[in-house]
């Protein structure tokens, strides 16, 4: 009898290590997960233009597949080179970071030239000949190729936040969870926000009361505001994010000091402010200035990419075409 309620106590224990496992790991990817909300944000404003100019049947199926491709992006390719640098080179997940943060606002400061200065080439790349078949392919290549170095970003994140010293299955857990949960929480919000002028015209046409009707007529007409709302807070929180990862990075690396200064100016512009909303008001000074950096990074970045990188990347295709 003894021999059975010793381990009926050791399963007990087993279970509530199990139980402690499975709050630790939900715990760290709700916090990975946020940490990685600038790239999350941009993530789902950028995907519905992929599903623009197709018929509206096949809007589901064409998200579908580029969840298909996001969901492999991050758990076949990126997961295992996340554990390989947190194994074997933990140094340089802070300078990928930060590559990544760079990115990010080189994206944001190229969203904003290209909203003042209208690119001419994207309607020729939209009027590209080929069947639907052709086209729609297309697209989701070109969707699953920008959410490869958005997943990147996110996954990057995501091992940064997490505490050191972890075992590797359980770092492996925290980021397939926030991998699959982003995933799921940006591609399922991209699902309706692409349908919602279709569910809008269905109760403008089927509804039986005239208030009813009014409010699908109302959603359709308040989804194209929507989505340029959607691609300015997506530009915005690219900006902000990238601008603090870069400041946070070097602050940690080669130079605090700009890092430093935002946050003492944010303390010294906050200080005589009610001490309940002190808080809240640093932390918007901070975000502020992080996203004034970034478009400033970002502005420097634009010649780079343009005049060197593009360059050598048509280069490397040609050759290895």
């Amino acid at each position: 009898m003894s021999g059975l309620l010793a381990l009926l106590d050791d399963v007990a224990g087993i279970a509530k290590i199990a139980a402690a496992s499975v709050d630790d790991v939900a715990g760290q990817a709700a916090q990975a997960g946020a940490k990685a909300a600038g790239a999350v944000i941009d993530d789902a404003a950028v995907t519905p233009k992929y599903v623009h100019g197709f018929a509206a049947a096949r809007e589901l199926p064409i998200v579908g597949k580029i969840a298909l491709g996001s969901i492999r992006n991050k758990l076949v390719f990126l997961l295992p080179l996340a554990l390989i640098l947190s194994s074997f080179a933990p140094s340089a997940i802070t300078p990928l970071l930060m590559l990544g943060g760079a990115y990010l606002c080189y994206e944001g400061a190229e969203k904003i030239l290209g909203a003042l200065f209208p690119h001419h080439g994207t309607e020729a790349e939209d009027a590209a000949e080929g069947s639907p078949e052709e086209l729609e392919a297309d697209k989701v290549s070109g969707a699953v190729k920008t959410d490869f170095i958005l997943s990147a970003e996110i996954m990057t994140i995501a091992l940064a936040s997490l505490p050191a010293g972890q075992p590797v299955w359980l770092e492996a857990l925290v980021l397939a969870l926030v991998g699959i949960g982003i995933t799921v929480a940006v591609y399922g919000g991209v699902a309706l926000i692409v349908k919602m002028d279709d569910v809008g015209l269905w109760i403008a046409r089927n509804a039986r009361l005239s208030a009813t009707r009014a409010f699908g007529r109302a959603i359709v007409r308040f989804m194209p505001w929507f989505m340029s709302a959607l691609m300015v807070v997506g530009t915005a929180a690219m900006l902000w994010v990238g601008g603090n990862i870069v400041l946070h990075g070097a602050a940690a690396t080669v130079w605090a000091a700009p890092y430093e200064a935002i946050h003492h100016l944010a303390e010294t512009l906050t200080a005589s402010a009610p001490a309940a909303a002190r808080e809240a008001l640093a932390w918007a000074v901070t975000a502020l200035c992080d996203g004034l950096f970034g478009v400033i990074l970002g502005t420097l970045l634009i010649p780079v990419a343009t005049r060197l990188i593009n360059p050598l990347i048509a280069l490397f295709r040609r050759r290895t075409a």
